[in-house]
């Protein structure tokens, strides 16, 4: 990628940040986006001042042919976009290549979820499976506030210790954007939290007899970000299935946010309570999971409902002949 590209990006970046107080996983999946748009029209021998819409066109042509995803290849468009109406906005370009084409849409499928007896089973092996006392309390204390808040996994491995102190009915988590929202805690959760915040004080404190600086985090890590990374708990809730007798290939961080969703609804919570703890700004995001509910109720009355197994009544009927 060349220098003026580089700056194009960066600059752009710079300013999303400032300016929009965009989150840092859509900044870097942007700036992931660019990069690659740049390196494609450098192997055209074109660049990011002269490119035009039949450039952008051919792009989105490529990314189809590679067979990435209509989301990717939505937010990549997007990304160009952006790019193109702050280069405008700065005197860099004369118009936007880009404005004109629509994009690809985004596939629409309902999100996975986990099922009350598999979260059972996750929160059940987090208790017991870590190696000593303080992993499991932390281990039980992440599991317990994702479950119960539907909390986003950046920003549950990014919460300050002061958000847990007092023993509190709700806890302010920052979402996307640096939006703040107030989740309330289940008895449990604030259980587990205290117990777990006592731990990571004692240990903190045996830390700063040794000279390290006394960290600001809830869940601290000795990593450059200073808090357990998104990574790191990734392979946690890997360990805990495989643990806990669930099928990992099911489990990840946010299906378990999707089962916080789905299971408050199936118990009757109010639709925008569910977006305000969700912190969508749409309540049209949150209307998935009602799909997601009735999907579910319509399995079950498949499965179970003994006039839905056609072919074995069937059989077992007498003949009226």
């Amino acid at each position: 990628m060349t220098p003026e590209a580089a700056r194009w990006i960066e600059t752009f970046l710079e300013a999303q940040a400032a300016e929009l107080d965009a989150a840092e996983n859509t900044r870097l999946a942007y700036g992931r986006d660019l990069i690659d748009w740049a390196s494609w029209l450098e192997g055209k021998s074109g660049d990011l001042e002269t490119a035009t819409r039949a450039d952008v066109e051919g792009y989105l042509i490529h990314c189809d042919a590679q067979g990435l995803a209509k989301s990717t290849r939505a937010r990549r468009l997007s990304a160009i976009k952006q790019l193109y109406r702050f280069a405008y906005e700065e005197g860099w370009r004369d118009e936007n290549p880009a404005i004109q084409i629509k994009g690809p849409g985004r596939q629409k499928s309902l999100p996975k979820t986990l099922s009350l007896e598999e979260v059972d089973r996750l929160l059940g092996a987090a208790q017991t499976s870590a190696r000593g006392r303080s992993d499991q309390l932390r281990n039980t204390c992440l599991m317990e506030l994702l479950y119960a808040t539907g909390m986003r996994v950046s920003e549950l491995v990014s919460l300050p210790a002061s958000s847990a102190r007092g023993d509190p009915a709700m806890i302010l988590v920052r979402g996307k954007g640096g939006k703040e929202r107030l989740v309330p805690l289940s008895p449990a959760a604030r259980q587990t939290l205290a117990v777990w915040l006592d731990t990571r004080d004692a240990l903190d404190g045996v830390r700063q007899k040794r000279g390290v600086a006394p960290s600001k985090f809830l869940f601290p890590s000795r990593g450059k970000s200073g808090h357990l990374t998104r990574h790191r708990f990734y392979m946690l809730i890997k360990e805990l299935a495989v643990a806990g007798g669930v099928d990992p290939a099911k489990v990840t961080p946010h299906r378990l946010r999707h089962a916080f969703a789905t299971h408050l609804l199936a118990g009757g919570a109010d639709l925008r309570a569910i977006q305000t703890m969700l912190g969508h700004a749409d309540i049209s995001t949150t209307e998935i999971y009602t799909h997601v509910l009735d999907e579910r109720l319509t399995e079950l009355v498949l499965e179970k409902h003994p006039l839905a197994q056609d072919d074995e009544h069937k059989k077992a009927r007498p003949s009226s002949d």
